[in-house]
């Protein structure tokens, strides 16, 4: 690991979290979370009585996730291996908060991944998504045709309200990047009866 990105995932990262709104306590889903670049450092905002489920469908990832959680000590992060389902097997409303980070753009049926982070959200839960590789930023995959605004819309649509936008020097692969982040939360009782 190169030397930034230890100093994002040890310093620089909680930092950028806490200013998302993550604070300590709280459950955390980082929905494709890979080498854990954004769950390192939530599981040492939200600390001992909090807890991150890092959710990822590749085993390698999350194998160096469980070496580097060790390594640090961190025992509050729970790894969730899935088969690429958007189903997390989290129970309804248990999250606080949900990270959807640089993976948009790798899911063609958004709605389906909204739809499950309103289900495991507690009220008034936060979301906030990275739509990396959209229309203004190295475009590719479903998001090649949208524009931020458009991706607003489209997770607005599906229970959730738009809160902020936050940018700065964050995670993208093993790199740094300048990046933006959007902040949503969840709307109470808009997904009755849909599937």
């Amino acid at each position: 690991m190169n030397k930034e990105i230890r100093n994002w995932e040890e310093k620089e990262g909680a930092k950028f979290l806490k200013r998302i709104g993550i604070k300590p306590g709280q459950k955390v889903l980082d929905f494709g979370a890979r080498v854990g670049h954004y769950s390192i450092p939530a599981a040492a905002v939200v600390g001992n009585k909090g807890k991150v489920y890092a959710l990822d469908k590749n085993k390698d990832p999350l194998n160096e996730l469980k070496r580097k959680a060790a390594e640090q000590r961190l025992e509050n992060i729970t790894l969730v291996k899935t088969n690429g389902s958007l189903k997390t097997g989290l129970e309804n409303s248990s999250v606080d908060a949900a990270l959807a980070y640089d993976v948009l753009h790798l899911i063609d049926d958004r709605k389906k991944l909204y739809r499950e982070i309103h289900r495991v959200l507690q009220k008034n839960g936060l979301f906030s998504a990275y739509p990396k590789h959209n229309k203004l930023d190295q475009p590719e995959q479903s998001l090649k045709n949208l524009e931020p605004k458009d991706i607003i819309r489209e997770i607005e649509a599906d229970g959730f309200y738009f809160e902020k936008e936050h940018c700065g020097l964050i995670s993208h692969d093993d790199f740094l990047n300048k990046g933006c982040v959007l902040n949503f939360r969840k709307k109470e009782n808009l997904l009755r009866g849909r599937k």
